[in-house]
């Protein structure tokens, strides 16, 4: 049996078993959808109907329509690689007073602790991969500094997580950047600088973003994190150049107190 996903809508919204429809995925995404997408929907069954007939299409999987069938009260707990997908959902019906758009909206926006805590071990394993990335870089290793280097990107993401938001899928990383900005970053030089690193690995560019990423992650009360790496950042840091005799010459005399 293939399911119509227009057709399963109107079912499902005369259905009194059915508490709530939420679109999920490329079709939620504006601008996303293309000929090969298909609708992904969680159907979500009032508690006390959690065996109702519905409940028998959990798992549906066709080449137009996937379905997860949910409960009220597990709907409310999206595992944590669901919760993007939830937060930029589109609501289609709530026969809850409210209360399905409301878990939508709240499922977009971590607890300030939730944060805090998964901003930390982010942090710790970004570093911890940046600074693989360039120790094999510097023995003569660039294969590994490239793998690790692209490695670090992924929990780069943290910067969502200083945000308060869930990381996005890398589907929709640009999307979600274009139309939502991380505050106090230019959304297409980071994508830029992003790419730049997963394609070459460069040390650099790696040393650039990490000073950013350090600034913004000890503004956010992660400086024990960051500290705990003791003279390793200087590994992961960026090199500050070396004056020349002339120019550290043209810097005393620049000093207060000296020169003409």
């Amino acid at each position: 049996m293939t399911l119509d996903f227009q057709a399963f809508v109107a079912d499902a919204t005369a259905d009194p078993a059915v508490a709530g429809l939420v679109l999920k995925g490329s079709r939620a995404h504006d601008g996303m959808t293309t000929r090969h997408s298909d609708h992904d929907l969680y159907v979500i069954l009032d508690d006390d109907d959690a065996a109702s007939e519905p409940a028998a299409l959990d798992g549906y999987r066709s080449a137009r329509l996937d379905l997860v069938v949910t409960t009220l009260e597990r709907f409310r707990r999206p595992a944590a690689w669901e919760r993007y997908a939830t937060a930029r959902s589109q609501v289609l019906v709530d026969r809850c007073d409210g209360e399905v758009s409301r878990i939508v909206a709240a499922t977009g926006r971590l607890g300030a602790e939730e944060a805090f805590r998964s901003g930390a071990a982010l942090l710790d394993a970004y570093a911890n991969a940046l600074y693989r990335s360039v120790k094999n870089h510097r023995d003569g290793n660039p294969l590994a500094g490239h793998l690790d280097a692209a490695a670090s990107v992924g929990f780069l993401l943290l910067l969502f997580t200083l945000d308060r938001r869930p990381r996005p899928y890398n589907k929709y990383l640009a999307w979600e950047l274009d139309r939502f900005p991380l505050p106090g970053w230019e959304s297409a030089a980071l994508l830029d600088t992003v790419a730049r690193i997963t394609a070459t690995g460069e040390v650099a560019a790696q040393q650039r973003l990490f000073a950013r990423v350090e600034a913004a992650a000890r503004a956010a009360g992660h400086a024990a994190v960051l500290d705990a790496w003791g003279e390793d950042l200087l590994l992961m840091r960026r090199p500050r150049p070396v004056l020349q005799l002339n120019e550290y010459a043209d810097t005393m005399d620049a000093l207060p107190g000296r020169g003409g």
